[in-house]
């Protein structure tokens, strides 16, 4: 398929700033054999008891920094990856690049100084005092390039899951911002258990495909995690009939991952799997996501796990129905082809 045939228009109005008033409060499609419009509170309604939610538990770092140059220039440091407790990727965005072996200052007054360029991307040192510390007292969140305003308060909680633990990601995994502790007790009382894999997120994820044939397309690389218990618990469901529903993209890419030769297994590492039309789906059965940006390597995932065709009529029917789209935008529960 061609890159074209992943673009769409899409009004800038339906584009969410700001997260709902309450998690579960945004709106839900469900695609079945015909489209339901609903709410994510009324999920329950289409999970079945033995059914399995898989939910990526990254958590979100602050990882975007301002500073200035020892010259005086601005400089605004955007952490794609941590290294160690002293060190990180990161890419820079200032009116010059800044050279191997300068410092930079910080808005605390800390330097960090530029090691190396690879790519896009410099290594930083971050010496006096613990990165983790850092980023808590001067980072800022994330938000992504289409949320047209700087990060608040609110967005510390609220771009963030309830269950995220490890720490790692530059964005999040926004088809999990839609449970709160309340919905996935609910459906933990129906017979609908969860469990958890680790995919942190890069700053890859906004950057849309760029080669028309896009095959040609490389995905950026991410460390992810998937436990024993968690391969227990898949194939355990599967036995039992149940069905594996990945919450996210980010899931289903750990969960594609993971298998080889029809096996499961726990293992952590790196993957830049790309999932597009004609891929088989080895583990997932079901897929709760967000809308997504045209020409991403999400939307060509959805497309491939629905059909191209049942992809392109969903996202109509959510523009005329004035769903709101990406990170804060509402979520969909779609059902593998």
């Amino acid at each position: 398929m061609r890159l074209s045939d992943f673009e769409f228009d899409l009004p800038k109005s339906l584009i969410a700033q700001q997260p709902p008033t309450r998690r579960d409060s945004s709106r839900l499609l469900v695609a079945q054999s015909k489209i339901i419009d609903t709410f994510f509170s009324q999920i329950d309604n289409f999970i079945q008891s033995g059914d399995l939610l898989v939910m990526n538990n990254t958590r979100v770092i602050p990882a975007r920094l301002l500073a200035n140059k020892t010259t005086g220039g601005k400089v605004e440091i955007m952490i794609e990856r941590l290294l160690s407790k002293s060190q990180a990727l990161a890419m820079i965005r200032s009116s010059r690049a800044p050279k191997i072996g300068s410092y930079m200052v910080l808005e605390n007054g800390v330097n960090t100084r530029i090691l190396d360029k690879k790519n896009n991307f410099y290594t930083l040192e971050f010496t006096d005092q613990s990165l983790f510390d850092l980023l808590d007292n001067v980072g800022h969140i994330p938000l992504p390039p289409y949320i047209k305003r700087a990060d608040s308060k609110i967005d510390l909680e609220r771009y963030q899951t309830v269950y995220a633990k490890p720490r790692g990601s530059v964005a999040a995994p926004t088809a999990g911002l839609h449970f709160d502790k309340a919905l996935l007790m609910s459906l933990e009382q129906k017979g609908t258990q969860h469990c958890f894999v680790t995919l942190h997120i890069g700053s890859g994820t906004f950057q849309p495909v760029k080669v028309e044939n896009i095959t040609q397309h490389k995905m950026h690389s991410e460390y992810f995690e998937i436990s024993q218990s968690t391969v227990d618990k898949i194939n355990q469901t599967k036995m039992n009939g149940g069905r594996i529903i990945a919450v996210g993209t980010t899931a289903v890419r750990v969960l594609e991952s993971s298998i080889k030769n029809g096996v499961l297994s726990a293992q952590n590492g790196e993957t830049d799997i790309f999932i597009y039309p004609n891929y088989e789906f080895k583990v997932v059965d079901k897929m709760i996501t967000n809308f997504h940006l045209p020409k991403s390597s999400l939307l060509m995932l959805v497309s491939a796990f629905i059909g191209h065709k049942r992809m392109l009529e969903i996202y109509q029917h959510a523009i005329e129905k004035h769903y709101r789209f990406f990170s804060y935008g509402d979520a969909m529960l779609l059902e593998r082809a």
